[in-house]
């Protein structure tokens, strides 16, 4: 589905058609008035000399919980009005239309236009009022005689929507949460962006410019992944917190303390010195010669400071996370694999391998389980480097494929409420020593568990599962 809807552009009678329409519950009211009616069917019959029309744009969220769905992430008001409209139609105007195409058309439309009505609940009473009043205007619009069949032929057939479909539940709440009844609002990230430039000090006043130039050198879409898929997870998980998506109410974990204005607490000192003493190393003359840098020594779960340590942590982790991620991929293009220069064991290279090949790896279930195990294995390297990396990559792949064999379908849910029940993000924050994960229990499985294969067929995972001594 993704494939014939993702940046598509779709007429209103190929949209209406489309028989998983539905609307997720965290959705807001439907509260288009009679204004935004009018609003519509003016522009209908303004533009109805157009060869096409462009009414805007839809987003969906594509998942099979209870059968193939197509949420409607943004664009709700428009879809909704658009399906009272041809229900007025069907009503209305259906079987007196002179053109046959016209009637045949809406006939099409009326079926699953009847079952989307027939399943989709409204818990709103907000929703049910607005949806009755508007459907009823619409009744005595289009039964007008100034309702013309041309008018009813470009509305079905010219004008048009921009479709595009998330597969990834954290992106589509994130879309909702930066959506507002004006359109889009700022996002999480662009929250804190504005956040932290009201956090710099004022001796650093000529930095802020820079700072912004640098953020806005970052794509949204890869900020937006940054701090939902990686950083606010590793944050959340290594506190035992449940981490399924990152919207503005979830901002404050990434708001600290300002140095310049924080008292003198003994948790603060560390920060304060390493802050300064970075600051005084790069600005000695010396390093005009030799041309070193340091730069400041973050860690994934550390204290935030606001200001501009926040944006060179953003640029920081933006840059490390798209090395190792680029590098975990080229890695799986090969048997004899490096991680950050070091070589790594045959089967921690097979384990890379095998995740940058196996055939289901593209499955929503399968992008959550390698969010987990990219997760560990980048908390890790943050804290440890690349010592011991080998058995890392061992220990984090039976960590988190763990979840994918016993699991038929593995949702946000699932891969949330997996990682806190065993919780090996909590256990790397915990560990001194690389090798204080060798503790860390990870049970073998057997056939009876495999919930992944319903065919019976021992895939890639399953068959490096045995390798490895992790299932009998």
């Amino acid at each position: 589905m993704k494939e014939q809807l993702d940046k598509q552009v779709k007429t209103v009678r190929e949209l209406l058609r489309i028989e998983q329409l539905a609307i997720p519950a965290y959705q807001r009211p439907y509260r288009w008035g009679s204004k935004n009616i009018a609003d519509l069917l003016t522009d209908v019959a303004t533009h109805q000399h157009k060869s096409a029309y462009r009414l805007g744009s839809v987003v969906f969220h594509e998942h099979s919980e209870g059968g193939e769905r197509l949420d409607i992430v943004d664009g709700q008001q428009r879809t909704l009005t658009l399906m009272l409209t041809v229900k007025a139609l069907l009503e209305e105007r259906q079987s007196d239309l002179i053109r046959q195409d016209l009637r045949q058309q809406l006939d099409e439309i009326k079926s699953p236009l009847h079952a989307f009505m027939t399943r989709q609940p409204f818990a709103s009473r907000d929703s049910e009022f607005n949806l009755r009043r508007n459907y009823l205007e619409l009744r005595r619009l289009v039964a007008r005689p100034d309702f013309t069949e041309a008018q009813i032929d470009f509305l079905l057939n010219r004008c048009q929507v921009v479709c595009f479909v998330l597969t990834d539940i954290s992106e589509a709440f994130q879309f909702f949460d930066s959506q507002n009844a004006r359109g889009r609002d700022l996002a999480p990230h662009d929250l804190l962006k504005a956040f932290h430039l009201r956090e710099f000090a004022e001796h650093e006043a000529s930095l802020k410019a820079e700072a912004v130039a640098h953020w806005e050198r970052l794509p949204s879409d890869e900020l937006a992944n940054l701090f939902a898929i990686y950083l606010y997870r590793v944050r959340q998980w290594a506190e035992g917190k449940s981490a399924r998506y990152f919207g503005k109410g979830e901002v404050d974990r990434f708001k600290g303390v300002n140095l310049d204005r924080v008292g003198h607490f003994p948790y603060v000192e560390s920060m304060r010195i390493a802050h300064h003493f970075v600051d005084e190393y790069n600005g000695q003359y010396q390093r005009k010669i030799d041309g070193q840098r340091m730069t400041f020594p973050f860690h994934l779960d550390q204290m935030i400071i606001n200001g501009r340590r926040f944006f060179e942590m953003a640029e920081y982790y933006q840059t490390r996370v798209a090395a190792i991620v680029a590098e975990e991929s080229d890695s799986g293009k090969t048997q004899f694999a490096t991680l950050l220069g070091e070589t790594l064991t045959p089967m921690a290279s097979k384990v890379l391998f095998t995740l940058g090949s196996y055939g289901r790896r593209h499955r929503t279930g399968d992008r959550y389980v390698r969010g987990m195990f990219d997760c560990a294995l980048i908390f890790y390297i943050d804290k440890f480097g690349s010592q011991g990396l080998s058995l890392a990559i061992e220990k984090c792949f039976i960590w988190a494929y763990r979840c994918r064999i016993r699991q038929q379908v593995v949702q946000l849910a699932t891969m949330d409420n997996y990682v806190l029940e065993h919780n090996l993000i909590r256990a790397i924050r915990d560990a001194r020593l690389p090798g204080d994960l060798h503790g860390f229990p990870l049970p073998s499985m057997n056939s009876r568990e495999n919930k992944n294969n319903q065919n019976g067929a021992e895939d890639e995972l399953v068959g490096l599962f045995r390798e490895m001594k992790y299932y009998e």
